[in-house]
């Protein structure tokens, strides 16, 4: 089971009541606002899952998956991410995630996700 998790989400009421919740199911969790601040927090925080919003302000989600996925020692990190549209699921297993949810996120389905860590989903 997945005890730190990374949010990346650049609104804030958004990212604080993902971090509430996962809190409240026993997880670890933090925050950045961007993808420059998650690929910082990486080092430091070592997650073992990123949930990470695709609209991100300057790097999107897409293009923060891919550089995690290029950190050595990060290719076996669980990427999920989280957007407001129902786009096409090869873009998101293309750059490198897992899975992707689409906003507002089935809290089931996600609590499903982090529980059964490393379990891909198909898309």
């Amino acid at each position: 089971m997945a005890s730190r998790i990374l949010v990346v989400e650049d609104h804030a009421e958004s990212a604080e009541a993902l971090l509430e919740l996962l809190g409240m199911w026993g997880y670890e969790a933090h925050t950045a606002g961007d993808g420059e601040g998650a690929l910082d927090a990486l080092e430091t925080l070592r997650p073992d899952v990123v949930i990470a919003d695709i609209g991100l302000p300057g790097m999107d989600g897409h293009e923060l998956a891919r550089r995690i996925r290029r950190i050595r020692g990060r290719d076996s990190m669980l990427l999920i991410a989280l957007t407001g549209y129902g786009e096409n699921g090869s873009e998101f297993a293309a750059s490198g995630f897992d899975h992707h949810l689409v906003k507002p996120v089935d809290l089931n389905n996600l609590e499903r996700l982090l529980a059964g860590r490393g379990r891909r989903m198909e898309t």
